[in-house]
């Protein structure tokens, strides 16, 4: 199982984040081990000082493929989930001013989050996915797919340009506007729609 990530895939984020919008998908990876699995509490990390909360929609692949052309993409994903991507941002800062790789402060253990499976419809594809993110029962984030720069289908036959897609990966793909520190005690609850797809207290 591998865990693809989408970075700067919405334009108001790009923006927050001080980037550039990129010409094609930013791609990183988490492991395995990032995957929090289920019932599992969650700990801030001892190595941080700034840890953010980066909501966003998770597609799941039910299909192996490689070198996927765009026009057939969505045959290789059937699910769509809401997780958070938990990124150290002092230390992502760090590295960056250096010029070095980070994945210090985005794939460490337990850095992924992944709320409960809704399987995807085309009329959900068709009118885009509406999901958001509450912190303490106040809302922070909120996005819909039609907003992303890259598509679903766009980022899943970009992906396999590089790398195997096999059933049981997952694909994060990007986070809207919003991103907020998190602190020990923050209770974090992400909708899709109206249903509540997983809720996190930090420890």
């Amino acid at each position: 199982m591998k865990i693809f990530c989408i970075g700067r895939n919405y334009p108001e984020h790009v923006s927050e984040m001080g980037s550039e919008i990129p010409d094609e998908p930013v791609v990183f990876m988490k492991p395995k081990s990032a995957l929090l699995q289920a019932h599992a509490p969650f700990y801030y990390p001892e190595f941080t000082n700034e840890l953010h909360a980066e909501a966003e929609l998770v597609l799941r692949v039910c299909k192996n493929g490689k070198y996927i052309q765009e026009k057939h993409a969505g045959k290789y994903y059937n699910g769509v989930s809401v997780g958070i991507d938990f990124t150290a941002r002092d230390i992502q800062n760090e590295l960056k001013a250096k010029g070095l790789p980070w994945e210090k402060a985005k794939a460490w253990d337990n850095s992924a989050i992944i709320g409960k499976w809704v399987d995807i419809t085309p009329e959900m594809k068709k009118h885009g996915i509406n999901f958001c993110l509450y912190k303490n029962k106040e809302l922070v984030q909120q996005g819909n797919s039609g907003q992303m720069i890259f598509s679903f289908d766009r980022i899943v036959a970009h992906i396999s340009n590089y790398f195997s897609l096999n059933i049981g990966d997952f694909i994060f793909t990007g986070t809207p506007a919003g991103v907020s520190e998190c602190v020990v005690g923050d209770d974090l609850e992400g909708f899709l729609e109206d249903e509540s797809m997983f809720e996190l207290t930090i420890k």
